[in-house]
């Protein structure tokens, strides 16, 4: 099994732990909170390091869960050493730094993944496969919604970068379209320093558009996808990972009778097999190391992301329409 550590013991790198225990040789975890890292490692017994730079020598891949800004110095550190590294989404928090990491990566020919969590859902693998195929004929549009209360352990960036940003790649997953401008609505509602609230709205190849609405200011969570396709209405819920697919036809119409319309719907809820997301991606992440193939966010995914959510904060900032075409897009 491959020996694997996870630096960052918040939230997401507890989780990070407790997966890679069960599915790889998890040797160790690090934190610049020595205390937070000795919680973690005695769960699951394994070593505690305040510097990760004194990580075993022997790890073969590692997963880096810290606040954004301390993505691109950690990962070449570790690149430059030959490890295999997932980075939680962002990728880093500009796109030279992040293009930085991809270099460093496909230099020394180690794998480098990005956690956009959405994509391993089973609902959005299943609504992949079915535009892949044709099933719901032509997209003409997809709106997400990602809204909650504020929660408490974000405090370096706005929910540009920690929610909408898993929205931006799964739109560009699921579509297979490349956004060439992006425009931003919103602002700070609340007393906090990053906006809280954002509608944006993403122009892609072949005439699609994107329409994502986050917020920190809802008193309920929602994490939803529709899809407006020519053959079918398609509903996604993240959570729940179901998928709700209907049509309606119009029978014969009495035009002296316009209170009552005839329509036929044909309604289908699927509820697929649940499976934990990150599970998925990390086993991901191992088996292109094992198999020597890409992952299936790769650091040019991730670049992508930070590209448009910094059009998006520039939007926001401007008032104006921010053009990606011919800028790495």
């Amino acid at each position: 099994m491959l020996k694997t550590a996870v630096i960052g013991t918040g939230t997401m790198g507890q989780n990070h732990a407790r997966v890679l225990n069960e599915i790889s040789q998890l040797v160790g975890v690090c934190d610049v909170n020595e205390a937070a890292a000795k919680t973690v490692a005695k769960r699951f017994n394994v070593l505690s390091f305040k510097d990760y730079h004194d990580l075993p020598k022997n790890v073969d891949a590692v997963t880096i869960a810290t606040p954004t800004v301390t993505h691109k110095d950690i990962a070449l550190d570790l690149i430059r050493l030959g490890k295999h590294v997932l980075v939680e989404k962002p990728l880093s928090n500009t796109v030279s730094s992040a293009q930085e990491i991809v270099d460093a990566a496909s230099k020394q020919g180690v794998t480098l993944a990005v956690g956009h969590i959405e994509r391993h859902n089973p609902a959005v693998k299943y609504v992949k496969s079915a535009v892949q195929k044709g099933q719901f004929g032509l997209v003409y549009t997809l709106s997400a919604k990602r809204v909650s209360s504020y929660p408490g352990r974000i405090g370096d960036v706005g929910v540009i970068i920690d929610l909408a940003i898993h929205d931006i790649d799964v739109i560009r997953y699921v579509t297979g379209f490349e956004v060439e401008s992006v425009f931003a609505a919103g602002g700070t509602m609340s007393t906090g320093k990053h906006e809280d609230v954002a509608n944006i709205m993403l122009l892609m190849k072949g005439g699609v558009n994107g329409f994502i609405e986050v917020n920190w200011l809802t008193p309920m969570k929602i994490r939803k996808l529709t899809l407006i396709c020519s053959m079918r209405h398609v509903e996604v819920d993240y959570m729940s990972q179901t998928v709700d697919i209907s049509s309606s036809q119009m029978t014969e119409l009495d035009p002296s009778n316009l209170s009552q319309i005839p329509q036929e719907h044909d309604n289908r809820h699927i509820t697929l097999k649940k499976q934990e997301p990150l599970k998925n991606e990390l086993e991901d992440f191992l088996q292109s190391i094992e198999k020597h193939h890409p992952p299936l966010v790769t650091g040019l995914d991730g670049i992508a992301a930070v590209r448009i959510a910094q059009a998006a904060l520039d939007s926001l900032e401007t008032r104006k329409v921010i053009e990606l075409r011919g800028n790495g897009n």
